[in-house]
């Protein structure tokens, strides 16, 4: 009996209706199972996704949510071998899936632990405070909450569980719940990996939900509280952002589309440098690699004039090295397309190129293949053009073969190189081999306008170098025109896209409150026991103790320059002060912290475990001897930590307000320390 595609609706799984596809394997052709286009209730759909899986998710904080991914990310960990089987029938080779299924799982990962960089609520406050009133009585701050709908995410084919997963894991960081609609093609990967999600019971009813058909008015129940994401071809981004229901509720719009992405060699990588032989390596790798089926693919590489024919040589004979056939054959290091109708569309498209930019490798109609049949299977040689006059043919610039196909064009001199990369119209990435720190600067700087990323690529970075087709997750994926203008993941950045940010105004007592971060000028709370006899969960925010003053002498300055051994002359030479802003020696900002911390520090033995270091420090005032000096230690944050362990400590990081002031109460130094404070619950 013919497998069926399902969709994962309101908490159920069901097989949709409609319209009857097939979905077959890339490699043989045989039949893997059939999908139905219609029959779900996108409304329905999102309402629960709303109600159910958002309220969920609004409520934990970004711990929680953090432990969450971490946790699925182990799950998924245990089940990829299972994955694997699945994806060699898309054409992927392993190590094309190591980067779909183990790429995607780190994700996972990598988001997980972004939450030590989030505090333990369901809310973010970010940056600094801004004062609004010369009293300080009135002040602003901002807010991120999560938005109270649902992030619906439009994939592409090329990769099935990375796609999804590289997504899913900001939008549930940030608080909001998913719809994931695949790429039908290779939606049975992408089905196989959500069974593991829902299985594991790890996520919260209706925090995801997968849509495996062509998920055809998916969008017209989108609201502005939603936010909508798409991986694809530009012409198809284009079609969806321009959507009436997006237009009329200011959907926020997230796209990331198929570019001319470039590579271009120094002047300096002659062949013998190492960062010649980098240069085809990666042209090599960008080519082959998942068939050329990325959307951060070199299609233009871009090399000096008289360097063209080495290039060519050179490439030719990596190229030749690559065996292509069924990817669980042995040798084989590029598989095949994910289907015969890419594979004609991709022949199409070159050959409209080769109209102006002759092959100079590869044959569309002839490859030779290890354990397949090339009438059954999508397969096609690495190709390789030539664009002899680059600012003439401007197909090159205009046409992506996505595939493996890559063109190489000359260039005179760096500016030029540039203005090439530029023709791209807007890509996600582009790259530099060279060794040179100026061209690598140049470039940077006259190409960053039209990139959303840039690599240099030199032998020092080359082990470690993720190279120029792996987004990264904590930085920014995306790039400006036809890249699509959007940017995903990001770290920090990416989970801001499925919040929404809020300016707060009040007095410095009610932002406090409301953020629950101690503002200076807010109403403090002093008690008659020292905050370092407490534990963590008996602190309050906006808990102050006021230390006892010390009158700073000669001596102290004189003795603190001999331990720290900084005889900087405005603190010990009295004669070489005109001129300066000082009226005489002056004590070290660093003795007025140390000072203060043997005030405020309690001594004995308590829950207080360590000093965990310095956040910001400000020296706002000279201080001289005779001047008397005391302090207001305020609890500020409180961010509690994980055990690692079982017979870890339970633990959380306290950061203190440190206000250290004269006699007549103004401010001389300010500081936030932070403090590792045992937990009273060691569960």
């Amino acid at each position: 009996m013919t497998a069926v595609l399902q969709n994962f609706a309101m908490g159920q799984w069901t097989p949709g209706s409609g319209k009857e596809s097939e979905i077959v394997d890339a490699v043989t052709g045989d039949l893997i199972c059939v999908a139905y286009s219609g029959g779900l209730d996108f409304n329905a759909m999102m309402e629960y996704a709303r109600t159910k899986g958002n309220r969920s998710l609004r409520k934990m904080t970004f711990q929680e949510r953090g432990r969450m991914l971490k946790a699925l990310a182990l799950h998924l960990q245990e089940k990829k071998e299972d994955f694997y089987k699945l994806s060699y029938r898309t054409g992927a080779t392993r190590a094309d899936s190591w980067v779909d299924i183990e790429g995607g799982i780190g994700n996972l990962f990598a988001y997980a632990s972004l939450r030590k960089q989030f505090p333990d609520k369901p809310y973010f406050v970010e940056d600094e405070p801004v004062g609004l009133s010369k009293g300080g009585t009135f002040m602003g701050h901002h807010i991120l909450v999560p938005k109270e709908g649902v992030a619906v995410h439009i994939n592409a084919y090329n990769f099935p569980v990375w796609g999804m997963l590289e997504k899913i894991a900001v939008n549930l960081l940030a608080g909001m719940p998913a719809i994931v609609k695949p790429a039908p093609i290779t939606a049975f990967l992408t089905e196989a990996v959500v069974r593991e999600i829902i299985a594991s019971k790890l996520l919260p009813e209706g925090a995801l939900q997968l849509v495996t058909g062509n998920g055809e008015g998916i969008l017209d129940h989108v609201t502005y509280q939603d936010v909508v994401t798409f991986t694809g071809s530009a012409q198809t981004g284009r079609l969806l952002k321009a959507h009436p229901r997006l237009i009329q509720e200011a959907v926020p719009f997230t796209m990331e589309a198929d570019s001319l992405n470039s590579s271009v060699l120094g002047q300096d990588a002659v062949p013998g440098t190492p960062e010649f032989d980098l240069f085809i390596k990666e042209i090599r790798k960008e080519i082959t690699a998942k068939a050329g089926q990325k959307c951060t693919a070199i299609r233009r590489a871009i090399v000096p004039e008289n360097l063209v024919e080495d290039v060519q040589i050179a490439l030719g004979k990596e190229l030749s090295k690559t065996a292509i056939g069924n990817p669980q054959a042995e040798g084989v290091r590029m598989g095949s397309l994910v289907g015969r109708e890419q594979l004609k569309k991709l022949r199409e498209q070159v050959k409209e190129l080769a109209k102006q930019t002759p092959i100079i490798y590869g044959d569309l109609d002839k490859v030779n293949l290890i354990g397949a049949d090339q009438e059954k299977g999508a397969f096609i040689s690495p190709i390789v053009m030539l664009n002899p006059e680059p600012f003439k043919f401007t197909h090159t610039h205009e046409v992506e073969a996505f595939g493996p196909v890559a063109t190489l064009m000359p260039y005179k001199h760096l500016e030029e190189a540039i203005e090439l990369t530029k023709m791209g119209k807007g890509s996600l990435v582009s790259s530099i081999a060279t060794a040179d720190p100026t061209i690598a600067q140049e470039f940077a700087i006259g190409a960053a306008t039209h990139h959303g990323r840039i690599l240099v690529l030199d032998n020092a970075c080359a082990k470690e170098s993720t190279g120029h087709g792996s987004p990264m997750p904590m930085l920014t994926h995306g790039g400006p025109g036809r890249a699509g203008g959007g940017e995903e993941m990001g770290g920090i950045r990416g989970v801001k896209h499925f919040m929404q940010r809020t300016a707060i105004q009040g007095s410095p007592t009610m932002i406090t409150a409301i953020t629950g971060v101690y503002q200076q000028g807010a109403q403090q709370i002093e008690k008659d026991v020292h905050p370092f006899r407490k534990h963590f969960e008996e602190l309050e925010i906006s808990e102050t103790w006021v230390t006892h003053r010390h009158t700073v002498t000669e001596a102290d300055i004189t003795n603190f320059a001999n331990v720290s051994g900084d005889h900087f002359y405005a603190h010990v030479d009295a004669t070489s002060l005109e001129g300066t802003l000082f009226t005489g020696r002056v004590a070290h900002g660093y003795y007025i912290l140390s000072k203060a911390a043997g005030m405020f520090v309690d001594p004995k033995k308590g829950p207080v475990l360590l000093n965990y270091g310095l956040e910001n420090c400000r020296f706002t005032k000279p201080v001289y001897p005779g001047m008397t000096i005391g302090v207001k230690l305020t609890v500020k944050e409180k961010v509690g930590q994980e055990k690692r362990s079982e017979e870890d400590v339970a633990k959380g990081i306290v950061k203190w307000l440190v206000d250290v002031t004269d006699e007549t109460g103004e401010t001389v130094a300010i500081a936030t320390i932070m403090t590792m404070v045992k937990k009273l619950d060691q569960k």
